[in-house]
């Protein structure tokens, strides 16, 4: 019996690997994190597109095929979508990524294209395999396609915070530096959008890092903006900026 689990554990380490080795070979960056002796893998796909690996549970954050070669990555456990514009949720990314026991967490909205998905409306918490999966507020409150039409109302989309046992990362989705991210605790990870005119401007982002706080804080779907401008923004005491190719 021990041979046996000795040798599944070295068959899953080598497929690991090897889809690692692949995705590195496509071009998509990755760091690291350790949550209690654990490795979380956060890949960096394109605009607002995300992979996170723990051990061997894999969570997708708003696949959408024109982002990412979705043919050489791995298998869903779980994906997130955080709202329903077609740059976040693309039924031909989740096909390539979604097996019979995916799971789907999406908005209110994006449930109509996603018939089998668990809708998660603000405020809720849900569990899936190791991770504690909240959802939260995102929405603009300055930027509008016209007089009183923001471009994303507030009660539509998501943000999420997922808790990898001792470690939470916030993934903002579309929103601005609302008044809810004061209620976010304990955020060791966090990416905010930054691109105009649909989420923030950098101050806006710097802004938001000095509510939450996190230990790391990517800029993400950040558009023609230069990321480069928020680093003397942000507190670097607190939080240190990473920025990867995730225009």
């Amino acid at each position: 019996m021990k041979k046996k689990l000795f040798f599944l554990l070295l068959l899953n380490t080598s497929v690991i690997m090897a889809q690692t080795n692949l995705l590195t070979q496509s071009g998509l960056d990755h760091d690291t994190i350790m949550a209690n002796g654990k490795t979380i893998e956060l890949w960096f796909i394109s605009h607002g597109s995300l992979m996170f690996r723990f051990d061997d549970f894999v969570v997708h954050v708003d696949p959408v095929a024109e982002m990412g070669d979705y043919s050489v990555m791995p298998k869903a456990n779980l994906i997130l979508i955080t709202h329903q514009h077609s740059d976040h949720l693309d039924m031909d990314a989740i096909n390539l990524i979604a097996g019979k026991d995916t799971k789907i967490f999406c908005n209110t909205l994006s449930a109509g294209k996603l018939p089998d998905a668990t809708i998660m409306q603000n405020g809720a918490t849900l569990k899936a395999g190791p991770l504690t999966i909240e959802a939260v507020p995102a929405y603009n409150i300055l930027h509008e396609r016209a007089p009183g039409k923001p471009f994303h109302p507030k009660g539509e989309g998501n943000g999420y915070v997922i808790t990898f046992e001792n470690r939470r990362i916030y993934i903002g989705g579309d929103t601005e530096n609302i008044l809810e991210m004061t209620e976010l605790k304990n955020i060791d990870v966090a990416f905010l959008p930054m691109n105009l005119p649909y989420t923030m401007t950098p101050e806006m982002v710097a802004e938001a890092a000095s509510v939450i706080k996190p230990a790391i804080l990517y800029p993400y779907h950040y558009g023609d903006t230069d990321a480069k401008l928020l680093i003397p923004l942000v507190n670097a005491k607190v939080t240190e900026v990473r920025i990867r190719a995730l225009k």
